[in-house]
């Protein structure tokens, strides 16, 4: 039905919007701890300009956002160098799309951090513990099993977000079904087998975040034992 040389060409789209994704998900974790303690923290000096940092992520559309890493950090590297810079279009995607998934999943991770007993804490400086060390070692991986539902949606709306990287000249799957529309002139086509590679990493997505959660829930399952 398709011809191999297009197949081929769709099955590296489908590894640009992957790594798109994972790359992202990955800087936009550390993105996310980041927010997230600096909105919990007690200094307002640091807490405020966070949360504002964070309501602006959130309260644009995302299309802008990408525009906006893209053409802003080629207009300020002009300004700082005097001289045009081309910015790598993956780069700024990907930085974009962690801001993205910074911004939703830095409140996830807070209110499954509160979520955590404040307890847990207290009993961590009894045992002589340090702050870091029982935040990483104790706190976390509680708050983990809160926040994995959250995090999951979240990942699937990071994945679908990757095709709006599509307009700053990155060939993933969009930008692929538009190309090959273009000189085929079968978009329907071409548009729908982009939808079926789409459907076809949510659902092993799901199917990954399913084992996730049974593996968080395997202490809760012992202590009902």
């Amino acid at each position: 039905m398709f011809e191999l040389p297009i197949m081929n060409a769709f099955a590296t789209a489908a590894m640009m919007t992957l790594g798109l994704a994972l790359t992202a998900l990955l800087f936009g974790f550390v993105f996310a701890l980041l927010f997230c303690a600096g909105e919990m923290s007690k200094h307002r000096w640091l807490s405020v300009p966070v949360s504002i940092a964070v309501t602006v992520v959130r309260g644009v559309p995302e299309i802008l956002v990408v525009m906006f890493v893209y053409y802003g950090s080629t207009q300020a590297l002009f300004l700082l160098t005097d001289d045009y810079v081309e910015v790598s279009p993956f780069w700024s995607g990907v930085t974009a799309l962690a801001l993205l998934f910074a911004g939703y999943a830095s409140q996830t991770l807070r209110a499954a951090i509160n979520a955590v007993p404040s307890s847990q804490m207290a009993a961590c400086r009894a045992l002589g513990m340090s702050p870091l060390y029982s935040f990483f070692r104790i706190v976390l991986p509680q708050a983990w099993r809160f926040a994995l539902p959250g995090l999951g949606n979240q990942w699937m709306v990071l994945l679908k977000d990757t095709a709006l990287v599509s307009l700053i000249g990155v060939t993933e799957l969009m930008k692929q079904a538009s190309l090959t529309s273009a000189t085929s002139y079968e978009p329907f086509t071409y548009y729908a087998l982009s939808a079926m590679i789409y459907l076809l990493i949510t659902l092993l997505s799901q199917q990954l975040m399913k084992y996730l959660r049974h593996r968080a829930a395997h202490y809760d399952r012992q202590a009902e034992a």
